[in-house]
């Protein structure tokens, strides 16, 4: 009888005020139809074990989830999850970039505005997870809440119950065509990287040397005024990679259109690098002077090496580029 009481005490304890004589009254009726006229202790924990935990009896009782978000949103918040995050991190990424250029004065070094952009961009990169993933995940707790509607069955991405005819919106994309968020972000993250590297190349590229415990710049590597000379060529380049960055996240897979622009893409970008790379004065003179001193070579072999291993490098990687990209997208 004491079993009886307690299982009782354990259900109606996390239940409303309110609620818990009128469900002690009905439990312990339930118990009692439940046991044989002469019930000993083992009858009493056979029942009780019919019953199962009083925390899901009791949960039963309140009618609310157990769980912060249930099978029924499950499916809709992780999507919902996965398609803001990373664009809200991109648009952190581009407002903290801009707004280091902008107030970018040239008395500080490069290279420190760099490693303190890295610095912030990285913690407002795990501040905006945080703050989406607090906000979506409330949300849907609100909503599981609130929804009266007992059907545990996921919905689709548009709220709707699933039926057949949602299978006619979504495309069949075979796993070797599709096209990852994170091979776009990739895409993204490369061009700008190599056009900050461009645009800041007579503080970027070159020959650092420990000093004082940090790095110094003390030679750059390329003739800045040479590389500003292309400039206009150079965003253009960077405006096509992004347009077809952006078309890939919306596509999700290799197209014959897609591989087309990837190819001419390929192509100009080459043509445009190789006319740089052969321009005589692209090289300072000073780094010029101090690998050829270091390797013992003469100018024209470290031209030979530089100019032209970078130009092999790059017809190699934009034909491996073309390839893939076709062969991918005449995967059926």
């Amino acid at each position: 009888m004491k079993l009886i009481e307690i299982y009782i005490q354990e259900v109606t304890r996390r239940l409303p005020e309110k609620l818990r004589a009128d469900i002690a009254l009905e439990l312990r009726s339930t118990i009692e139809d439940m046991l044989p006229d002469h019930y000993n202790e083992q009858d009493v924990k056979e029942v009780l074990n019919q019953l199962g935990s009083p925390v899901v009896l009791a949960n039963g009782y309140k009618d609310q989830p157990m769980h912060l978000i249930g099978p029924r949103y499950f499916d809709v918040y992780m999507s919902l999850l996965k398609m803001i995050v990373p664009i809200a991190t991109v648009i952190a990424c581009i407002t903290i970039i801009t707004q280091y250029f902008i107030d970018y004065n040239g008395e500080e070094a490069i290279l420190t505005v760099v490693l303190s952009m890295l610095g912030n961009g990285i913690a407002t990169i795990i501040e905006v997870g945080i703050q989406v993933f607090f906000w979506l995940t409330l949300t849907f707790a609100l909503i599981e809440r609130f929804d009266k509607d007992k059907e545990q069955q996921p919905l689709t991405s548009s709220l709707e119950k699933w039926t057949a005819d949602d299978l006619k919106k979504v495309a069949y994309i075979p796993k070797k065509k599709a096209i990852s968020k994170f091979e776009v972000f990739g895409s993204l993250m490369w061009t700008a990287i190599w056009a900050t590297l461009y645009f800041y190349a007579n503080q970027l590229v070159g020959v650092y040397e420990g000093s004082g415990g940090r790095l110094e710049f003390v030679i750059p590597a390329l003739n800045q005024e040479v590389l500003l000379k292309y400039w206009p060529l150079v965003v253009v380049l960077v405006g096509f990679e992004v347009i077809l960055a952006l078309y890939k996240l919306i596509k999700a897979q290799w197209t014959k259109r897609m591989a087309i622009g990837n190819a001419v893409l390929q192509v100009i970008s080459t043509i445009v690098f190789i006319i740089i790379l052969v321009n005589p004065n692209l090289m300072n003179p000073d780094f010029i002077i101090y690998l050829t001193e270091i390797f013992n070579i003469t100018k024209g072999q470290l031209n030979m090496w530089v100019i032209g291993g970078a130009i092999m490098i790059f017809i190699f990687s934009a034909a491996i580029s073309v390839y893939d990209g076709f062969k991918k997208a005449t995967i059926r």
